[in-house]
């Protein structure tokens, strides 16, 4: 039996309906990820020449990876980003030097950067002039042992935790200080891989330094796909020096 123009019509009409729902639920799924995002990173206040981004004439972002203590994700970091051919930037701990010589040789080796995070990575506004000083200090003095060269002129305070008072102390023993524009926070509890790489991938911006660390198994894991799709989308990842 064959249905009316009316009947058809209508059919249409409901499948068009159909679609526009569909995307209209896509579409609020995406909103409020990005609200989530936008939560999770509020506004950074800078503290004086305190760098949080980049240049953002050029397409370019800055990945950057903090070593405090664990290693898990490193040597696969490093093997991504030597498939890559891509130098980066990371802040470790003198800790994590003591812990870890020949992996921070190898950083240098395949032409990365490396800057202070510090020794005992603590909450500097809670220390004392002289404790953030040593901590600076000794922390330089471990790379220039363990690799001949100093963790100056830039170093990134342990859980973002720094105040006028840190800064200029930092300035006065040669440092700047680095903040980051997005914490891709894959060491938070709970977050999965699909998590944190939305939350990098959505928030690429000319200049936005991202916040990684080499302490959990997320990040190695989703280092490649990450890349390829900060390339697919126009953008050149850079180290911190090379993206000023």
């Amino acid at each position: 039996m064959n249905k009316s123009p009316s009947v058809i019509s209508l059919e249409i009409q409901i499948v068009i309906l159909t679609i526009l729902i569909l995307v209209c639920s896509w579409k609020i799924v995406e909103v409020s990820k990005e609200i989530r995002i936008l939560r999770e990173t509020p506004p950074v206040a800078i503290i004086g020449d305190e760098i949080s981004h980049g240049d953002t004439k050029n397409n370019t972002i800055i990945l950057t990876f903090d070593g405090g203590s664990g290693a898990d994700s490193a040597y696969k970091i490093l093997k991504v980003l030597a498939q890559h051919k891509i130098k980066t930037t990371f802040f470790l701990t003198g800790k994590f030097m003591d812990t870890y010589p020949n992996l921070v040789r190898t950083m240098l080796k395949e032409g990365h950067e490396i800057f202070s995070h510090t020794y005992n990575h603590p909450y500097l506004t809670q220390v004392s002039d002289n404790e953030i000083r040593h901590e600076l200090r000794v922390t330089d003095q471990t790379l220039m042992k363990i690799a001949g060269t100093s963790t100056k002129p830039y170093f990134r305070p342990p859980y973002g935790d720094r105040d006028e008072r840190v800064i200029r102390i930092a300035r006065e023993e040669g440092y700047q200080s680095v903040y980051w524009t997005i914490d891709a926070l894959d060491w938070s509890v709970g977050e999965t891989q699909e998590s944190v790489k939305y939350r990098i991938i959505s928030t690429l911006r000319p200049g936005n330094i991202y916040l990684i660390h080499l302490g959990d198994m997320i990040s190695g894991d989703i280092l490649e796909e990450v890349i390829l799709d900060i390339q697919k989308r126009g953008f050149t990842i850079s180290s911190l020096s090379q993206g000023l």
